[in-house]
This record gives C-alpha cells, sequence and structure tokens, in this order.
C-alpha cells in the first residue's frame, strides 16, 4: 500500500460510515437506480462479516439491501478443476461466473433495469444450481456484492472496498487446505493493485484492530 494514512476504527464504525455515505448518494427513489457496493477480499479477509454489518446499517435506515457472495457464482467443478484441483491460475481467472454476475446482478441493477436480482446461482457442495428466487428489489435498494478478486473485472460498483491482508498475514489467516491460492492472491494484488481501484482500503492483519483510509473518493 505505500505510505498512506491509515484511521483505526471498529467494523461497526466502518459499516455506519458507509452507510451514511451511500444514503448521502442514494438515487431517486422515483427512478428506476440501484446502488452497487463491492467488498473485495480472500476468505480469510471475511468479506461477509462487513458486508452483514453494511446490510444491518443501511436497513436500520429504512433501505432495502441485497447482500450478494461471490462464491454463489462459482462455476461447476468439471470448470473450475479442468486443470486440476489447486491450480492457482485457474482459481484467479475460471473459478468465478463473472458472465452470470453481469447477466443476474449487475445488469437488472443497471439504470433503468428491473431490480430483478438473483441472489445466488451455484452450490459449490452439491455442485449443482441453488435455483434460489429471484429478489425484487425496489429502485433505491442497495446490493453488496462480497467475495475474493472482484476488482479485476470493471464491475460498475457505485462504492468499492478493499479489505488488505499482508502477505504473512493472508498466510497465516489461511487454512492450510487453500494454501495453493496463496500465489494467486499474490498476482492479484500485483497485477490489479486492488487498493489502488478501491474507493476504501482496511488493512486487518489484527481482525480485532482493523485501520481504514476513509472514503478516498
Amino acid at each position: 500500500m505505500g505510505r498512506v494514512h491509515l484511521e483505526p476504527i471498529t467494523w461497526q464504525r466502518m459499516a455506519e460510515r458507509l452507510a451514511g455515505h451511500l444514503d448521502e448518494h442514494a438515487p431517486d427513489a422515483d427512478a428506476p437506480a440501484w446502488q452497487r457496493v463491492g467488498i473485495d477480499g480472500a476468505p480469510a479477509a471475511d468479506t461477509g462479516g462487513l458486508a452483514a454489518l453494511l446490510a444491518d446499517a443501511l436497513r436500520a435506515r429504512g433501505r432495502a439491501v441485497l447482500a450478494v457472495p461471490a462464491e454463489g457464482f462459482l462455476r461447476p467443478a468439471s470448470l473450475r478443476f479442468e486443470h486440476g484441483r489447486r491450480d492457482a491460475d485457474s482459481y484467479l481467472s475460471g473459478w468465478y461466473d463473472t458472465g452470470a454476475l453481469w447477466r443476474e446482478v449487475f445488469g437488472p441493477t443497471d439504470p433503468g433495469g428491473t431490480g430483478r436480482v438473483l441472489p445466488d446461482l451455484w452450490d459449490p457442495a452439491t455442485d449443482r444450481a441453488t435455483r434460489s428466487p429471484y429478489a425484487e428489489l425496489p429502485p433505491g435498494a442497495a446490493v453488496i456484492v462480497h467475495g475474493p478478486l472482484l476488482l479485476s473485472h470493471w464491475f460498475p460498483f457505485d462504492l468499492s472496498v478493499h479489505i488488505r491482508l499482508s502477505p504473512g498475514a493472508l498466510a497465516r489467516r489461511t487454512g492450510e487446505a487453500e494454501r495453493w491460492t496463496l500465489p494467486a492472491f499474490a498476482r492479484y494484488e500485483a497485477e490489479t493493485d486492488p487498493a489502488a481501484l478501491a474507493d476504501a482500503v482496511v488493512r486487518a492483519d489484527d481482525p480485532r484492530h482493523p485501520a481504514w483510509t476513509g472514503l478516498r473518493r
């Protein structure tokens, strides 16, 4: 990250700050428009935790919210494991069904869209379609997409947060069975530079004491 000033903050306070920013920039409720939020980070960074806190903070403000985990849009095992079960390059570029995310999440929430969003598509445990019902989001609602490698696909986020772990912290907090993914995250850092792309960066080497840049844009 280089020399960047980081402000100590709690996860709850961070969620409230993000919710306040989204409220200030909320679309006109009479127009068919929605806000899209991306919370990016490795599985060890627990992006779902911040997504849940942000969703609660927005609901407390009277906003409709849908949290969408990227892992609900994994591709079938036959495609994910085409080059082996532990191929870091495949994980980086071929595990997540980005086309389905564009079609089922971002397209319907483009200006003038339908607001009809699919919350998940594929269950990696059963390797079958989830068959979840569509969520009908009213204009002005927020969609929070959270998970890894989100900032390398040009998704049209209105607000993006990158939860960063140093290489050492990422290695310590990644389970033995998933350590083969570490080269993929090293490439993601080097090639995508998510900290430069995100509207806010969180340093979470110690999850009990996060610090962040605040909202930079």
